[in-house]
């Protein structure tokens, strides 16, 4: 059987990238709209309404209005934007966090791809105040650093034409300085933090690739953990699972000349999470591809456990 799938915003980057990952299986058919259809309200609708599964990959209004659009109760939506993350009625796209977050993408019609900093985020900090290693109202704070491939072919254009050369851009950028982030809204509700973090991020020159750090102090923690500690810690809660490696915490093998780079995921679906530190401060850095665990291949992920396919199936 094949299930027919529509990309409703296959022009974009992560649209792009879902296309290249399911062109090539042969359980699924790929519904194309015409390009010049494709702002087309009609036809947008006829494409929704007779696939199995849609992804979106559009701002967020254009989602929401893809979604309105939907009246097929046996279409299922995997929604690339922010719309729907804090939405009770979606389901979380981040199988990883535990046994719910997986039945709940499985039982769910509407499920919600994770932001990629907050994917690098909740993967370090979700299981800590889960399991009450820190306390609701720890003041959490977070750094990023990705590839200038998260800000959409604007950005992308304007990193990358060739008559540009702005010392500027070479250099890495802060960026959402006014400490308001739109993923803070899910990095918070699905880390279970009282209050969100303290979160900034930067934009370098280089088109992919993630890091996130999350620095942590065994003396405001609720249960005091050295960084081995913690290091064994997620090793245990994560142990299993195909797509998030827990890298061990003699990491200098993992590093180039001692610095820790931030492209060794890309191209796959992979997350690996560092832990750094010692007896009484902790660093732990989720490393992967933007555009992959972070978005296209999340997404992918998603689809299969809906399917009941093997997760890492095309991954």
């Amino acid at each position: 059987m094949k299930y027919k799938v529509y990309v409703d915003g296959q022009e974009g980057t992560t649209g792009l990238l879902i296309n290249d990952r399911l062109k090539i299986r042969d359980d699924i058919e790929l519904l194309k709209i015409d390009p010049e259809k494709r702002k087309d309200t009609n036809t947008r609708k006829n494409f929704l309404n007779k696939a199995d599964i849609v992804f979106l990959c559009l701002p967020d209004a254009a989602a929401k209005e893809s979604v309105a659009m939907v009246t097929n109760e046996h279409t299922k939506i995997i929604d690339a934007s922010t719309a729907h993350r804090t939405n009770p009625d979606w389901a979380y796209g981040l199988p990883e966090l535990g046994k719910e977050y997986r039945e709940a993408i499985k039982a769910s019609k509407r499920i919600s791809v994770p932001g990629c900093h907050a994917t690098g985020f909740n993967v370090a900090v979700h299981p800590l105040t889960k399991e009450g290693i820190l306390a609701k109202d720890y003041p959490v704070t977070a750094h990023s650093i990705t590839g200038y491939s998260g800000g959409g072919k604007n950005l992308i254009a304007k990193y990358e034409e060739t008559d540009t050369d702005s010392t500027a851009l070479k250099s890495p950028n802060f960026y959402s300085l006014g400490l308001n982030h739109k993923h803070l809204p899910e990095m918070q509700k699905v880390s279970g933090l009282t209050s969100p973090p303290l979160f900034t991020p930067v934009v370098s020159n280089f088109y992919k690739g993630m890091l996130v750090a999350v620095p942590l102090l065994k003396s405001y923690m609720k249960k005091p953990l050295s960084a081995k500690e913690v290091q064994a810690f997620l090793a245990n809660y994560y142990m299993g699972e195909p797509f998030i490696e827990v890298i061990p915490y003699d990491s200098s093998s993992y590093l180039f000349e001692g610095f820790l780079n931030s492209v060794q995921c890309n191209d796959s679906n992979k997350l690996q999470l560092f832990v750094f530190g010692n007896d009484e401060q902790t660093l732990v850095v989720s490393r992967f591809d933007n555009l992959g665990k972070g978005s296209s291949g999340a997404a992918i992920q998603n689809m299969n456990l809906l399917l009941g396919k093997e997760e890492w199936l095309g991954l």
